[in-house]
């Protein structure tokens, strides 16, 4: 079950549709991408500890206060699926003792704590949440660690903790919807981290290795309870956004119900749980020719090679219906992955409009899913 709520878990009115990108016309060059909504922008917010997350300086006074105001703000935003990790000029040891004796340890992930530039640490987290820059805020009480991190990473939303009251309430803080995947995002983020450790510690094959997890992947039409979710994905997701489009809960679920149309959603789980609702297909279906308006994958699931089985799956039912497959592919700058898997199932370039370019598929190359994964396909 999903629920609606805002920053004060007061129901949230529906929002207006958003209206389908106008078509770029012909020979006016590069398309033009339509910009992500600003609301909820924001997925990871990392705090400075010294005189932000409490008052004083932890290597000079041990006995620190922490800031119940600012706590609660990290546990709101907690429960509505917003990250948060630690960027301080600290002795690591120390710090982290004290986190774990405040009981603030587990809200943080890939917690920096050393004596190098913020800038870089944040770099650092953000290669480790595999999310770009432009999700992440920072808030610091020293101009100095903001201006070094404005500098060096322009990207990132700065924010001096005094008028963290003020950009808290800011749209790009503030998710339209609240999922339960949402609530439970940093939980599958710790799984990841149990997940990474073993991967390191592995001696065979990566196939191996993924074998080893117990992969299940599951494809099923989209049911109105995952609208919001889907909604949620097409906001989130860049590197492996085939258009970068992003599509209102509305639009979804007037597309779900459309007898022209096929909405596919797709989860994974493994023997530590569950990665949640992490692929989105949207197919428009015409006699002749089926188009891929929309395929998605989380950045989450990138290594896991199951983008491959969701888009097999399309490519085997088109060729099941007697149809051609043609899919949509923006050039965003940020979706190569997306390029290099449509290339690899053997799509190749129908026609070019810019950035907006149309590919078709080889129906002759099915592929099966890898032995690592087991697929479940749901009607």
């Amino acid at each position: 079950m999903t629920t609606t709520l805002n920053e004060t878990n007061a129901p949230v009115p529906p929002e207006k549709p958003v209206p389908p990108e106008k078509p770029v016309p012909p020979g006016k060059g590069a398309a033009v991408i339509p910009a992500k909504p600003k609301r909820g922008r924001i997925k990871c917010i990392v705090w400075d500890l010294d005189g932000t997350l409490w008052d004083g300086v932890l290597l000079e006074d041990d006995a620190v206060t922490v800031r119940p105001a600012v706590v609660d703000h990290i546990r709101r935003l907690d429960r509505m699926g917003v990250l948060h990790s630690v960027a301080s000029k600290n002795d690591p040891e120390t710090a982290l003792d004290k986190l774990r004796a405040l009981g603030l340890a587990d809200l943080f992930l890939y917690p920096q704590i050393t004596w190098d530039a913020k800038s870089g640490s944040i770099r650092h987290i953000a290669k480790a949440l595999n999310l770009g820059l432009d999700a992440f805020a920072f808030v610091d009480d020293q101009e100095f660690e903001r201006a070094e991190v404005t500098h060096q990473t322009p990207e990132v939303t700065c924010v001096d903790v005094a008028d963290l009251e003020e950009a808290l309430s800011r749209p790009d803080f503030r998710p339209r919807f609240v999922t339960d995947e949402s609530a439970k995002r940093r939980e599958m983020y710790q799984a990841q981290l149990v997940r990474d450790d073993l991967e390191r510690d592995f001696t065979g094959t990566n196939e191996e290795f993924l074998a080893s997890l117990d992969l299940a992947f599951t494809i099923e039409p989209a049911r109105e309870a995952d609208l919001q979710r889907a909604e949620e994905l097409t906001v989130r997701t860049n590197q492996l956004n085939a258009t970068g489009r992003t599509y209102s809960y509305e639009e979804l679920d007037a597309l779900r119900s459309s007898p022209g149309h096929l909405l596919l959603v797709a989860s994974l789980t493994d023997k530590f749980g569950s990665y949640g609702k992490i692929g989105l297909v949207l197919v428009e279906k015409g006699e002749r020719v089926w188009h891929l308006r929309m395929l998605l994958m989380s950045c989450r699931v990138m290594s896991r090679g199951v983008g491959m089985v969701l888009l097999n799956h399309v490519m085997r039912l088109a060729a099941e219906a007697g149809a051609e497959l043609h899919a949509d592919l923006v050039e965003t700058g940020k979706n190569r992955m997306m390029q290099i898997t449509y290339a690899f199932a053997g799509f190749t370039e129908a026609s070019r409009d810019g950035a907006h370019v149309v590919l078709a598929a080889d129906l002759a190359r099915l592929q099966p899913p890898p032995a690592y994964v087991r697929l479940d396909v749901r009607d």
